[in-house]
């Protein structure tokens, strides 16, 4: 009976922790957060200055004494300090009730496919540290899939690709379960590099990675584009060292990111290619689901179905798709009970 009135006041969070992103769903509310996972500290007083979007802005910026870090490298905590820090923050941030007794939530998590034993037990403690009551640990990939509205129950393949910030990782799933995966660490953030040393070969111009990440967004392609794009790239000369600007192309851009790209098609294929036969005719029929924030790439997911020979579906709003999957998750404890990973 407790119970059941505590859960009025205490609503769930499904936590989407992520290279670039962090996105919490609260029940009954939806998405309440959607703010990158980068947070700004006072290395003098080791006080922090800003979490999320506010210290984005500051990265590349800051001088000696202000770091702006992103405490997670490839899906993985790398700071477990500042990830419990901003954790504290962004649930603290979402949690409306004032009764002494809602602020212990019950938190499901995504980690990725190649979580070590010593990992998981790391974002279970830094998730309990940070202020849940109890802990639910799902890989991202199957939470992706349910948000995107894939038939994991069924007795038939499912193939879900998901194009993150630092890792990209792909799987077969049927009955509830993963049955075949890869993971590649070529992902958003790969692409992001292939353009600052393209700007430095090219034109011998230094980058900064939100400049290379606003390139990529806005004429960033998989595919030669109808209407070729082109945009202005700024900052500094490596011989003169002073600020220096030149106009790119959206061909030049592809050209810059297409060998990444065919990385992660290569890692598509290789899962491919030791899937059981039965699952790769389902797949054949139905085709790739794609999701994930890279996901956005223009051309992408025809890319890959005309090297491939599969239909490839981008699914509808890509980036919160694993986040939403979450939701589900603490609406549905049977389903829930399936997928958990088992605690370290």
């Amino acid at each position: 009976m407790f119970k059941k009135l505590l859960g009025k006041f205490n609503k769930g969070l499904g936590i989407d922790l992520g290279t670039c992103h962090t996105l919490i769903y609260q029940q009954d509310r939806g998405i309440v957060v959607n703010e990158s996972s980068v947070v700004a500290i006072n290395n003098r007083t080791d006080q922090i200055l800003a979490i999320g979007e506010e210290a984005r802005k500051m990265l590349g910026k800051t001088p000696p004494h202000i770091t702006a870090s992103k405490p997670l490298e490839f899906g993985i905590i790398s700071d477990f300090e500042v990830a419990e820090k901003m954790l504290k923050y962004f649930i603290s941030r979402v949690q409306t009730s004032k009764l002494p007794f809602s602020s212990m939530p019950r938190v499901v998590i995504g980690v990725p496919l190649d979580v070590t034993a010593v990992e998981k037990k790391a974002v279970e403690d830094v998730i309990l540290s940070a202020g849940a009551s109890e802990v639910f640990l799902v890989e991202n990939i199957i939470a992706t899939a349910i948000g995107a509205r894939v038939p994991i129950q069924d007795a038939s393949g499912n193939m879900v690709v998901n194009l993150g910030g630092g890792l990209s990782e792909v799987a077969v799933i049927s009955l509830d379960g993963i049955v075949n995966w890869k993971v590649t660490r070529v992902a958003g953030m790969t692409l992001d590099k292939d353009i600052i040393n393209f700007a430095r070969e090219e034109f011998n111009l230094v980058l900064g990675e939100m400049v290379a990440e606003d390139i990529k967004k806005k004429i960033g392609s998989a595919v030669e584009l109808d209407e070729p794009l082109e945009m202005p790239m700024r900052g500094r000369d490596v011989v003169s060292g002073l600020p220096k600007e030149v106009h790119v192309s959206s061909d030049q851009i592809r050209n810059a990111i297409i060998k990444s790209v065919r990385k992660i098609l290569d890692t598509i294929k290789a899962t491919l290619e030791t899937t059981p036969p039965e699952l790769v005719a389902d797949i054949y029929q139905k085709g790739i689901i794609l999701t994930g924030g890279t996901a956005q790439l223009k051309g992408i997911d025809k890319f890959f179905s005309d090297n491939i020979q599969i239909p490839v579906h981008l699914a509808d709003d890509s980036q919160t798709c694993a986040v939403r999957g979450m939701g589900v998750l603490l609406d549905d404890e049977p389903l829930l009970k399936d997928v958990v990973v088992p605690a370290a």
